[in-house]
């Protein structure tokens, strides 16, 4: 690897780091927090649901930063919008940290609540699609997957950091001081990680592949509209994220909640097995990666789909074991080998679907508009489908239907098309290869 290429993966990666860690931060609190401080009035199952309500806005915004930040990426380049987007999700977070509670301010709270987490929705819609290309877009022809796997990586580890923060406020403050002020904590670190973040983003430049396209004077004027002319990669593209978002937030948000509410665990011990499986999927995300540059990115991504169908049953059993070594492991698998399939091999897959110069757009609306139902709304329905049916299993089925669903689409997607070789060196390759 070159100092360029070293520069850019350090950049894009750092950068997701802290962009995902200022997103995540706001999960756990979701689970364990917000129910009481910003709807007190609601009971114990109706305050998680709305608590998870506001952390299911912040999707619901990712489509539009998407569109702004796809068609400026487009037009001005990947670097300008990174940027851009950790100055304001930093911002958002920070002021989280600094809000009044429905104790103070009655139900301006909540809704204040609510506009914040739209604003770190709407950067988070930008912040992949610009991370992702900057990598695949700058990285050997042979080489997209592995360092592509990077963003995963940095993803990953935003949410260890998000839980470890919590985690460690939890365990070093009584319930009263971290109901009163020590869940604040965490959001306030963020001026910290995006003060980082920025020196490094700003001292890296453009993607080797937009720069030479921009050099040449092939930009659009609208690219979102020149990427709508391919519905069909948009679909394959959301469809795939649905499947993906739908578990992942399953693992990752809906569990913490279970475990605790519903299981009567210890919220410690969900709130542990996120760490131990986020950082079981920072190792085979990159596994993943470097097989996907040897068999081809559409034979991991099936495989991974494939293990969510399988898993999503026995994911609930080793929960309601009740033992907390098997609620690790469930939750550790989950994400080590269907989340680490399918998200390390997204930034070449997804990038094959569209032209350098409309790609940042097609990528970007295709991805954050299927986080509204897979990602913010799963925690939500899977809440609801627990309190209508007192059981696990229609959760369990809607893991495995959008899993289903995706398995199809990339199985029959193998003729997609292809408008542009993904990097400089790269020769022409159809999206399933």
């Amino acid at each position: 690897m070159n100092v360029s290429m070293r520069k850019v993966a350090t950049a894009a990666t750092i950068g997701t780091v802290i962009e995902w860690y200022d997103f995540f931060v706001y999960l756990p609190a979701a689970a364990l927090v917000f129910n009481k401080l910003f709807f007190p009035q609601a009971a114990a199952l109706t305050g998680t649901l709305l608590a998870y309500g506001t952390y299911a806005t912040g999707y619901l915004a990712r489509p539009l930063g998407a569109i702004v930040a796809g068609h400026y990426g487009d037009r001005i380049g990947r670097k300008a919008l990174l940027i851009a987007t950790l100055l304001i999700m930093g911002a958002a977070t920070f002021l989280i940290g600094l809000l009044p509670t429905y104790a103070s301010i009655g139900v301006a709270a909540p809704i204040l609540l609510i506009v914040l987490r739209m604003v770190q929705g709407f950067a988070t819609g930008g912040e992949w699609g610009g991370a992702a290309l900057m990598v695949v877009e700058s990285s050997q022809a042979n080489r997209r997957n592995i360092w592509g796997s990077l963003i995963t990586v940095g993803i990953l580890v935003g949410l260890v950091l998000a839980s470890v923060a919590f985690t460690t406020v939890n365990s070093t403050v009584s319930e009263t001081s971290f109901l009163a002020w020590g869940w604040r904590i965490p959001f306030l670190l963020s001026a910290i990680l995006v003060a980082v973040g920025l020196y490094i983003r700003l001292n890296v430049g453009e993607s080797v592949e937009f720069a030479a396209v921009a050099k040449r004077g092939e930009t659009k004027q609208v690219p979102l509209l020149e990427a709508l002319k391919h519905p069909k990669n948009i679909l394959i593209i959301f469809f795939i994220r649905v499947a993906e978002n739908f578990s992942f937030y399953t693992f990752a948000a809906f569990s913490l909640g279970y475990v605790s509410g519903v299981l009567g665990l210890p919220r410690s011990v969900a709130l542990n097995a996120v760490i131990v499986a986020a950082l079981a999927e920072c190792v085979t995300a990159v596994l993943f990666g470097s097989l996907a540059d040897k068999i081809g990115s559409r034979k991991v991504l099936l495989f991974g789909l494939g293990f969510q169908v399988l898993f999503a049953f026995p994911f609930f059993w080793l929960l309601e074991t009740k033992a907390s070594e098997l609620v690790v492991l469930g939750i550790a698998l989950g994400f080590a080998f269907g989340n680490g399939a399918i998200s390390s091999v997204q930034p070449d897959y997804f990038a094959r679907f569209f032209g350098t110069n409309i790609r940042y757009s097609g990528i970007s609306i295709g991805r954050e508009g299927a986080t509204i139902l897979g990602g913010g709304l799963a925690p939500v329905i899977a809440t609801a489908l627990i309190g209508q049916y007192h059981a696990s299993w229609p959760v369990a089925l809607c893991m495995a239907g959008t899993s289903v669903v995706a398995f199809i689409i990339v199985l029959m997607s193998r003729k997609a098309e292809a408008t542009a070789p993904v990097a400089a060196d790269a020769a022409p390759a159809a999206a399933g290869s």
